[in-house]
């Protein structure tokens, strides 16, 4: 096997022919060394390979953070299978659409999680198989006589089995982010992305193989999975935690000696504001911030607590990995940079017309380089507008090189340090998940007597932002806010749940396109606020 991963299941793989004893995972109270890791992965893509599963087929993963998820993400890879990760927060709708979306053939889930899903399980014609965890033979059931249920005991003990031929450009992963048309979209990433994202991110972070990383951000995310694939790099080893409050995170800590966490600026503000035992930052070499801009004050805490730890503020897409990182030796310079490009990465600032912007001025990130995903999953039109080639690069091109258009707006400065300054979308970034305002909307309608709503984000001091809808009544009938709250905590992950809800008579207000204008309404919204506050 060569030296240097260029396929994504090879990081782990790898990594124990060098050092097989080394610790790879922490899952609770068991420790897994990457022989015992190495071992367990090529038995999952033995038993997919049993199943009949073939090159490129999607494996999804709705589990939360421990062995069997890490071992099923690597496993899928090395049989030549799609991994996709779900989100272990989603309610049973919103992993069906997804499981038909992009066409699962097998599906790696808990014997609890599989009876909540029972509703859904019909409508996914493509699905095949149920590998369940936690249960023995007598106590699965799918609810359907086309779905063939296993265990995942009886799995892991298929005969091994080479998996299919796949190269570094072939899709390895799928991962869904909310979308701004309401539904979410499957980025589309291949063994190069991740493996190019992994090298570039660990050498910035110059992770290695005695570092141990904390993986607090749920592993559908980008930066959540990134824990996994920069230690595999370096031969470190991740701790796996399913936090409930921040506590747990600074306990965790302490516990392993973690020398590395990543986290978005909502957990960042929790933790400053909970007492750190002086062994839970004792080995701490850095802490990392993304999903978000992390507020002044929270990083001056963070650097009172552990100062010994670099900082790392960074800005991430999904469609591209990770884009920028701000040097721990220019945080004081500039705390309110998103730094520049990441190694093995390129990003430009430019205006509408293709042209690239002047200093300060504030243009569009494009970014482009070997992280740039392969588009959006069965979805030609997203694709097209977010994926397109650069202007005026290398015209003489048969096949144009790609670049990420990321509708993001920032601006250079003179030293080439990049400042973020808004979305160009009506995304809302809350606690660090990105929010689509149709998603939620959609929720809001099948209550049956909304006439017309919108939701929108509104600055909120420690999520970033929160989820605020504006609903009327449909045909005169009564709309009580408290219903349409018990219905999205019903229908949405807490994180999208809207935190407040107002009537109002309609209607709304449109754009010149007709729609309904949300940017309107939550600038009317905020307005209203800050007279009521002053």
């Amino acid at each position: 096997m060569r030296q240097d991963a260029t396929l994504l299941h090879e990081l782990p793989l790898l990594a124990a022919e060098r050092t097989p004893n080394a610790p790879a995972l922490h899952d609770g109270a068991s420790e897994y060394s990457y022989a015992q890791l190495a071992s367990q992965i090529l038995a999952f893509a033995a038993g997919l390979r049993e199943l009949g599963v073939h090159r490129g087929e999607r494996v999804a993963i709705y589990l939360d953070k421990r062995l069997e998820t890490v071992v099923a993400s690597f496993g899928a890879p090395a049989c030549g299978a799609v991994f996709v990760p779900i989100n272990p927060l989603l309610k049973p709708e919103q992993v069906g659409y997804i499981l038909r979306d992009c066409g699962v053939r097998v599906l790696v889930t808990s014997l609890e999680r599989v009876r909540s899903l029972q509703s859904v399980l019909q409508g996914c014609p493509e699905l095949a198989h149920i590998v369940v965890i936690g249960a023995s033979e007598a106590s699965m059931s799918t609810g359907s006589a086309k779905l063939s249920s296993h265990s995942w005991t009886e799995l892991m003990k298929c005969a091994p089995r080479a998996g299919h031929r796949v190269v570094d450009l072939d899709m390895v992963g799928i991962l869904y982010t909310s979308g701004s048309t309401g539904k979410p979209k499957g980025v589309v990433l291949s063994h190069r992305n991740m493996v190019a994202g992994a090298k570039s991110v660990a050498a910035y972070l110059e992770n290695r193989s005695d570092d141990v990383l904390l993986a607090a951000l749920p592993l559908s995310f980008d930066a959540g999975f990134s824990q996994l694939t920069t230690a595999f790099h370096a031969g470190a080893s991740v701790v796996l935690l399913n936090y409930l409050l921040p506590k747990d995170v600074v306990t965790a800590m302490a516990r392993h000696g973690v020398t590395g966490l990543t986290a978005v600026p909502p957990l960042w503000i929790q933790l400053t504001q909970v007492t750190w035992p002086t062994s839970a930052g004792a080995r701490l070499r850095y802490f990392a911030n993304t999903g978000g801009r992390m507020p002044l004050d929270t990083l001056s805490r963070l650097r009172a607590i552990v100062p010994a730890a670099k900082p790392y503020l960074m800005y991430g897409l999904t469609e591209a990995f990770r884009a920028t990182y701000l040097p721990p030796d220019e945080v004081d310079r500039r705390p309110d940079s998103i730094g520049k490009a990441i190694p093995n990465s390129e990003i430009l600032v430019l205006r509408e017309d293709g042209t690239p912007c002047a200093p300060d001025e504030p243009g569009e990130l494009v970014q482009r380089g070997a992280l740039v995903a392969q588009g959006y999953w069965n979805d030609p039109a997203k694709t097209a507008e977010r994926f397109r080639p650069l202007p005026g690069r290398d015209s003489g091109l048969v096949l144009p090189e790609m670049a990420v258009f990321s509708g993001d707006t920032v601006r250079r400065d003179a030293e080439g340090f990049l400042y973020f300054i808004g979305r160009k979308d009506e995304m809302i970034k809350s606690s660090g998940y990105r929010i689509s305002p149709n998603e939620v909307e959609e929720v809001i309608y099948a209550a049956g007597n909304v006439g017309e709503c919108a939701a929108f984000g509104v600055p909120h001091p420690t999520l970033g932002e929160v989820v605020v809808v504006v609903a009327t009544s449909r045909g005169g009938q009564t709309l009580e806010p408290s219903a349409l709250a018990v219905l999205c905590r019903e229908r949405l992950p807490a994180y999208m749940v809207p935190a407040e809800f107002e009537v109002r008579d309609g209607p709304l207000p449109r754009n010149a396109n007709g729609k309904i204008d949300r940017k309107s309404i939550a600038a009317a919204f905020i307005e209203a606020r800050v007279k009521q506050t002053a």
